[in-house]
């Protein structure tokens, strides 16, 4: 029979036994804990430095396209420039003759006047069988087989594109474009402006509307409503706007931001994320990142596949590329004082510029604040 010395020796022996089977494994775990926050941080933080690097280092193939489309426009309206200009020439053949009269003593005159020119600065090759600076290779061009058709694309553009206030116009949906409605279309897509974040022929296409700011933060709309955002995320982003992003599963939330492809978070376009709240979260509480520049999206808009297209074909939307900015602006992104603040959809139509800009200048009223239908 035990006795109760027995007793407590032996109780105290299990207890020894049980903190030298368990001990190395609770340790375990809060040392893979401690390692997994410290890796959040650290993923966090590059995710943070890889998007500040793309912008420095001029990377967004779209503002390449950009500055491609601004220079096509350009050139087709110097030819329409000299078109008019050779058809009023050719209305008088005394003037043509003349021209070329003029034109033939231009190139004796650069040769033989010495006071103007002398014999080593012909050799630069300035005008010389009518070469001009937008018509010569650049010196430090790699490429020995240079084709002609490839010139323009190592030239200087003529041209200029805003990083912060561009946008074109799209024969196409890709994802990370922006889907503008016509004038027409009413309901709760009337004069919206919806990111593309997917499309494709399989799963179909989804959007979010980026327009239609909300009254009130998100706490106050995500308590008053039915929502999946916890208590933890309402008051960390206690401030951060709120957009109505379509009629699809409306007690839902997603968050667009331009911090980074943190953990979570899906790339939509260069300087362009959705998803990763609760790293962002993190951020947030360590004063990384400030509440207003997340944009929470309440719900979404969806189309079964080919429905988008069909749409687009019939002219409901305009698609378009845009510039970062616009598509951040009720998320962080700095504005202008050539900005329309109020009215994102007239300003990326007067952006656009031709006839999107006379349809913004007949057809924007309300602005993008508005009662919801």
């Amino acid at each position: 029979m035990l006795t109760s010395q027995s007793i407590a020796i032996l109780l105290v022996a299990q207890c020894f036994q049980f903190n030298e089977a368990f001990t190395p494994q609770f340790s375990s775990a809060v040392s893979r804990h401690s390692s997994a926050l410290a890796m959040s941080g650290k993923n966090n933080h590059r995710a943070r430095v890889e998007k500040n690097l793309e912008d420095m280092m001029d990377r967004d193939w779209r503002v390449f396209r950009a500055r491609l489309v601004a220079q096509e426009a350009h050139e087709a309206k110097q030819e329409t420039v000299q078109s008019k200009k050779k058809q009023k020439s050719n209305s008088s053949s005394h003037d043509e003759k003349q021209a070329k009269q003029e034109k033939i003593g231009g190139i004796f005159a650069a040769i033989f006047n010495h006071n103007k020119m002398n014999d080593s600065s012909i050799f630069n090759g300035d005008s010389i069988g009518g070469a001009t600076s937008d018509s010569m290779i650049p010196d430090p061009c790699e490429d020995p087989f240079i084709s002609r058709a490839e010139i323009p694309v190592l030239l200087q553009p003529n041209v200029q594109v805003d990083k912060h206030r561009w946008a074109h116009s799209l024969p196409h949906i890709e994802p990370g474009c922006v889907l503008v409605a016509n004038e027409k279309l009413g309901g709760v897509f009337h004069q919206t402006v919806v990111l593309v974040i997917e499309h494709n022929d399989v799963n179909g296409s989804t959007g979010i509307v980026i327009n239609r700011p909300l009254s009130g933060s998100l706490n106050k709309v995500a308590s008053e409503t039915e929502s999946n955002v916890d208590l933890s995320l309402k008051l960390a982003f206690n401030s951060s706007p709120v957009t109505y992003g379509g009629p699809v599963m409306q007690d839902e939330y997603s968050i667009l931001h331009g911090y980074g492809e943190v953990e979570g978070a899906t790339k939509i376009a260069p300087g362009i994320f959705v998803g990763g709240s609760e790293e962002l979260m993190t951020e947030v509480r360590k004063h990384h990142m400030k509440p207003d520049q997340a944009l929470f999206v309440k719900g979404h808009a969806a189309w079964v596949p080919n429905q988008l297209s069909r749409e687009v074909a019939k002219g409901v939307w305009y698609p378009a590329s845009v510039s970062s900015d616009f598509i951040l602006r009720y998320a962080g992104a700095p504005v202008t004082e050539g900005d329309n603040t109020v009215d994102l959809w007239a300003d990326i139509l007067t952006c656009i510029g031709g006839r999107y800009e006379a349809i913004a200048k007949n057809h924007s009223k309300k602005g993008d604040r508005r009662i919801m239908p």
